[in-house]
């Protein structure tokens, strides 16, 4: 496993009349060829240019410093799209902030110290909630799906992106620990993967294809010479 660090502490999320802690944005892990360059944090964060070379890229980044019961918008670039049709977010919370309400059997793969979320727990992509959405490239836009209404876990996926180049991705993510006393600053974790592999199509089916419009081209051939 590669092991990334990049901590940047820039911003702050209020007014300079407010008082709050900054925003601290660190890759934790990266496998299998996933990248993050460049990262900056205000009243929004932008991660910057992401990779994802292959269906095994995976990512987690820790968020901290959120103000509790405020919805963030993040952004990035989304590059190496084209072996991957899907972009997968998942957000896990630090493990004893109100994660009686998990599943009892957390999934493999989980990094250590954490849970699965859902949709009564700490931090969220605000399902039902209007909150921007969009994972937008040359030509199109993918297709938007959620799921926090399930103790699955906090689960965005934009879908459609096979055959783009890049694509700016767009989300927002809510803290809701403002009920959970000396939580306010546990950092979160946003995983970042790619999902549903392009596979090229078989010999065999490029021969049907093959076939198949030599058919219709001898048919409109035939048709044209008795129309003669």
């Amino acid at each position: 496993m590669r092991v990334a660090c990049l901590a940047l502490i820039v911003g702050v999320m209020v007014p300079a009349a407010a008082r709050a802690d900054p925003i601290s944005i660190e890759v934790s892990s990266g496998l299998n060829g996933f990248s993050m360059t460049g990262a900056s944090t205000g009243k929004s964060i932008d991660l910057g240019t992401i990779v994802l070379p292959n269906v095994n890229a995976i990512g987690d980044i820790m968020l901290s410093g959120l103000r509790n019961n405020t919805d963030v918008v993040v952004s990035f670039v989304l590059e190496g799209i084209g072996a991957f049709d899907t972009l997968r977010l998942e957000l896990f919370n630090p493990w004893g902030s109100n994660n009686w309400d998990d599943p009892a059997g957390q999934p493999a793969g989980l990094p250590k110290g954490y849970s699965t979320s859902n949709n009564s727990d700490a931090l969220s992509f605000g399902q039902d909630s209007g909150l921007q959405r969009s994972a937008v490239f040359a030509g199109g836009s993918a297709l938007v799906f959620a799921d926090e209404l399930t103790h699955r876990g906090d689960i965005l996926m934009f879908s459609g992106l096979a055959g783009a180049e890049s694509a700016r991705v767009t989300f927002a993510i809510r803290d809701g620990m403002r009920f959970m006393k000396g939580n306010s600053n546990a950092p979160f974790l946003l995983r970042i993967s790619a999902a549903d592999p392009v596979s090229a199509p078989e010999p065999a089916s490029m021969l049907l294809l093959g076939t198949g419009l030599a058919g219709v081209f001898a048919l409109r051939r035939r048709r044209a010479q008795r129309s003669r």
